[in-house]
């Protein structure tokens, strides 16, 4: 087994790091006698289409046999209130300065006890699909909830025979207990208007309070599966892997990272027209080894958004349940979704794996590239980094626009360019582990590194066709790259009408600028937080030599 679960009387104790005081009035919850265990995702479906609020759709799951389900078994629709995206705001990660342990687990006592006359479900999945890594975990959350319980263990892996089997045989994670969630949608407190989500990483569990989104579920197990993963020799990447089967039995590993809208599901789904033999990993979540550069995939379905996907497209046949979105009758009176965010903004889905037709749990072969996927006005559609440290640096000043997918506290301008690092905002451990563990890969994995623009070029939008014919110029091996002026460890591939003129004192201006607050940022991680995501010395020495090879220019 991964991680535990059964301890031995003799292991129970303080003198065991898995224990906390948070962790063991989560896992207590587990055990009460209003807790009724839900072992398989046919009686999950049943629950949840029987919960008050449910809409049962007339359309049919897709091959349901092949996921778990029985026949006839329907594409479910359940929806919020006002709140449709993640809230940020609402977490606090035990271990980090300022946050008070002691406090937290007085809240979380509180808040289990408060859920004494409720039924409440256990459900158990899988995170990691593969003995190199794969961890259990569990949820528990009262009636009424079924739907996000019902999501959750499809979004994750249900245990079933051979699940079972593949965990009895994985690689075994010392020191690491299993996940355990506890949630309550319906607790309120003064303290906390936009909900509560306290999250302990290092025993690995959490609790989420006042929160109805699915994706709080979904993000919240995830964050203690990149916790585990950090620990334990991987890199934990919030993004989109895909292979491509080129001739002569070569291939080329390509993982792109992005928040939402920025483009890492298109680019991680991309067919690209059929001119490729195409597997895919995932679009979401999986982690690299930093030790032979392999890769696992977290979950086996995608959570996607509903904006793009009208109700007749093809792709929709693939949806086992969904979030926020609306519902109408058709010419035949039957129950159909509405889709494309009419009813509110970040309608979700979740989709099943047969979504992906060529699609695996892991990548033996190393990793061929990294792309930072950013929205960064100064940057033309493509540049390589050469340098480890820059290319590190610039995965932790990862620039982006916020999207409909979180919800933001009051007052949070909702258009400002903000910097993400490594596009993954669920990060527990301090940020220097994902830098030096990205600037290995790129120094001693040999593992090219690149920044895609998937925004704007300087008020040029950078349409999807570009972005993909410069990744199969890439992939191809046709991508010629000069070095772009002055930058000693920036090359360019200059693509037509997207090319830079660095003789033009406002542009120069422009990406000068924008280099200086990424220093500004990392050296803002000094201070910010206690310093708790201080970067190493090169981290900073990187972007002050890029800005002033701009100053030469």
């Amino acid at each position: 087994m991964a991680t535990k679960a059964n301890f031995s009387r003799s292991e129970i104790g303080a003198h065991n790091p898995i224990f906390s005081s948070i962790r063991t009035t989560i896992e207590t919850a587990f055990y009460g006698n209003n807790v009724t265990n839900v072992t398989s995702l046919k009686e999950a479906y049943k629950l949840a289409a029987a919960s008050p609020g449910t809409v049962v759709t007339d359309l049919p799951v897709y091959e349901p046999e092949l996921i778990g389900l029985d026949p006839g078994s329907k594409i479910l629709l359940f929806n919020d209130g006002t709140v449709f995206g993640r809230t940020a705001a609402a977490r606090r990660v035990i271990g980090e300065p300022g946050v008070n342990a002691a406090e937290y687990a007085t809240k979380v006592r509180e808040a289990v006890y408060g859920t004494r006359f409720k039924k409440l479900y256990h459900a158990q999945a899988i995170v990691g699909l593969n003995e190199e890594f794969t961890v259990k975990a569990h949820l528990c959350i009262p009636e009424n909830e079924e739907n996000v319980m019902y999501s959750w263990l499809l979004n994750f892996q249900v245990i079933n025979e051979a699940v079972a089997e593949m965990y009895k045989n994985s690689k075994v994670l010392e020191n690491e207990g299993d996940i355990y969630i506890f949630s309550d949608p319906t607790w309120s407190h003064p303290d906390h208007p936009l909900g509560l989500a306290v999250v302990d990483p290092k025993n690995n569990c959490a609790c989420i309070l006042g929160m109805r989104y699915f994706g709080e579920h979904k993000k919240g197990t995830l964050t203690l599966a990149w916790g585990i993963a950090n620990r334990n020799g991987f890199a934990s990447c919030h993004g989109g892997q895909k292979r491509y089967n080129l001739k002569g039995g070569k291939s080329f590993v390509a993982g792109v990272f992005g928040l939402s809208g920025s483009g890492k599901s298109t680019i991680t789904h991309a067919p690209h027209g059929g001119k490729y033999d195409i597997t895919v990993l995932h679009d979401d979540a999986f982690v690299i080894s930093t030790e032979d550069s392999s890769s696992v995939a977290l979950e086996p379905s995608y959570f996607d958004k509903t904006q793009d996907y009208p109700l007749t497209c093809d792709d929709n046949k693939y949806l086992l349940t969904m979030q926020n979105n609306g519902a109408t009758l058709d010419e035949d009176g039957k129950i159909v979704p509405v889709t494309e965010d009419i009813r509110n903004g970040n309608g979700r889905a979740v989709k099943s794996i047969l979504w992906s037709p060529n699609r695996v749990n892991k990548f033996a072969e190393p990793v061929n590239a990294i792309f930072w996927l950013m929205k960064d006005p100064t940057l033309p559609p493509v540049v390589k980094l050469s340098g480890a440290d820059l290319a590190s640096v610039m995965g932790a000043t990862l620039a982006t626009k916020r999207t409909t997918a979180e919800r933001l506290a009051p007052g949070v301008d909702p258009n400002a360019l903000v910097v993400e690092p490594y596009a993954n905002p669920f990060r527990t451990y301090p940020l220097a582990d994902d830098f030096l563990k990205f600037k290995k890969l790129v120094a001693e994995c040999d593992v090219e590194c690149y920044i895609l623009n998937t925004g704007d070029f300087m008020d040029k939008k950078v349409t999807p066709a570009v972005t993909l014919g410069v990744l199969e110029a890439i992939v191809e091996g046709t991508a010629k790259f000069k070095p772009w002026g002055p930058f000693s460890d920036i090359e360019i591939y200059e693509v037509d009408g997207y090319v830079p003129d660095l003789k033009d004192k406002a542009y120069l201006e422009q990406l000068q600028a924008r280099m200086e607050d990424r220093m500004k940022y990392i050296e803002s991680r000094d201070t910010e937080k206690g310093g708790f995501d201080k970067l190493p010395a090169e981290a900073l020495d990187a972007l002050k030599t890029v800005v002033a090879q701009a100053k030469k220019a």
